[in-house]
């Protein structure tokens, strides 16, 4: 459980940072997309820089964990649609639901997500491999699935899977899974209990204060 917990980190991580250099190739390649697609360079891109980065930054971040804090968090906005994820894990609680509710839950989630496995990226092997799969389509015309593996020295491949939609010009991920196992549905069942009882309000301000946790091992 300590391995899923500890990739879904990463997976998730590998979502949220590099965007630039992502929308930079999505706009160059606009005109004449290859085979590959935007979403899955997007991938492999964003993938290999957050294992490279975390190599190459390991004393620093060690140190200064304020820094790996804004590594992982400072594009988060731009590459993870966390209020269209806020609602898919909101589920039935959230039909309905304000907009500014369901971003106050999105962003108090995403918050207490990095305060509690930001570090422990630290932790993990970076000597991996990333190889996309494949590029699927999603059903009802939702997006796209980027098949991926994560290929570690005497060790099986380990699957990592992200579902990605177009949010205006730009695709943006939405679900990490990780040997099968969703970011989504993880913690659409932790907080089904949660919202069954309180609102999306009151659950989000106990995500900020601390007094629940999203759990990735959940």
């Amino acid at each position: 459980m300590m391995m899923k917990t500890k990739l879904l980190s990463v997976a998730l991580a590998a979502a949220f940072v590099a965007a630039a250099p992502a929308v930079t190739f999505a706009q160059a390649q606009a005109a004449a997309a290859t085979k590959a697609g935007t979403p899955s360079k997007m991938v492999l891109d964003n993938s290999t820089r957050i294992l490279s980065t975390l190599e190459t930054r390991r004393a620093e971040f060690t140190k200064n964990r304020a820094a790996l804090e804004q590594f992982v968090a400072s594009e988060f906005n731009t590459m993870f649609d966390r209020d269209y994820a806020a609602r898919q894990v909101l589920g039935r609680h959230g039909r309905g639901a304000a907009d500014a509710d369901v971003k106050l839950f999105a962003d108090a989630l995403a918050d207490n997500l990095m305060r509690r496995y930001g570090s422990s990226l630290l932790d993990f092997n970076t000597q991996l491999r990333v190889r996309v799969k494949s590029e699927t389509a999603l059903p009802r015309g939702l997006g796209v699935k980027v098949s991926s593996e994560m290929l570690r020295a005497g060790g099986e491949p380990i699957p990592v899977d992200y579902l990605m939609r177009k949010s205006g010009d730009q695709w943006k991920v939405f679900d990490v899974m990780v040997e099968g196992v969703s970011f989504v549905q993880t913690f659409r069942q932790q907080f089904d209990n949660e919202l069954t009882t309180k609102s999306i309000r009151q659950v989000a301000t106990d995500l900020r204060n601390g007094q629940v946790q999203a759990d990735a091992g959940h």
